[in-house]
């Protein structure tokens, strides 16, 4: 199970949302000092661009960069990438992984992007079943297992997101597999190490860990050591 500890960036601090309301946010800080932090114990790392996510265009790369030289870790980012230069410049910025979810569902794109660029990844935001986009604000009506047959020709990697389990420490639910080969790494509610052995379970390849790291729920020597 890889374990990737999330940063979510807003106006440059460390923040969280809960369940993806911006109205809810709790600050922690310098994201950079956050993730020298964590890059004691992994040298992987999960960002989210909050402002891109609501505006469509991301605009902390220069955080994102510091935290690149000066940490050495592999980051993955999502948040508001939703066009080609946008994601050509987080590739050039240093990151090891694009997220896209609004225009993953636009296949003429995706299919460039992903041949074009390695380790794009698919977010898959669900909210009582519903497929979320545009910042977890517009629903996408689609079946998610027919959707995700139709992504699988085009992308290998993905994260499955609970945005009602988002920010809440509530614990995880059961998700039925419904992937075979692909790489899924989940995200939201983790709060236990507990919660860490179930996802791997029902066979997630990795966990994305945000409020529990950041309030001390979950300590990362724990997972990483």
């Amino acid at each position: 199970m890889n374990i990737y500890p999330a940063i979510d960036i807003m106006e440059g601090k460390a923040v969280r949302l809960y369940r993806g309301e911006k109205k809810k946010v709790t600050i922690y800080g310098d994201p950079v000092k956050i993730a020298s932090e964590y890059a004691k114990f992994t040298d992987r790392l999960h960002i989210v661009d909050l402002d891109g996510a609501f505006n469509g265009v991301p605009v902390n790369f220069g955080t994102v960069e510091r935290i690149i030289v000066e940490t050495g870790m592999k980051v993955q980012i999502g948040g508001g990438f939703r066009n080609y230069e946008s994601i050509k410049q987080a590739y050039d910025t240093g990151v090891t992984n694009v997220i896209v979810g609004t225009r993953a569902f636009d296949f003429g794109f995706l299919e460039k992007i992903t041949n074009d660029f390695k380790g794009i990844t698919v977010s898959l935001d669900l909210k009582k079943k519903d497929l979320m986009i545009s910042g977890w604000t517009k629903k996408e009506n689609a079946d998610l297992k027919n959707i995700f047959k139709s992504l699988e020709e085009y992308a290998d990697r993905f994260v499955y997101t609970n945005i009602e389990k988002d920010g809440t420490l509530e614990g995880i639910s059961f998700i039925e597999k419904f992937w075979e080969e692909s790489e899924m790494i989940y995200a939201a509610g983790v709060n236990s190490m507990d919660d860490v052995r179930k996802l791997g379970e029902m066979g997630f390849s990795g966990v994305i860990i945000g409020k529990a790291l950041l309030e001390g729920k979950i300590k990362i020597r724990e997972l990483t050591g």
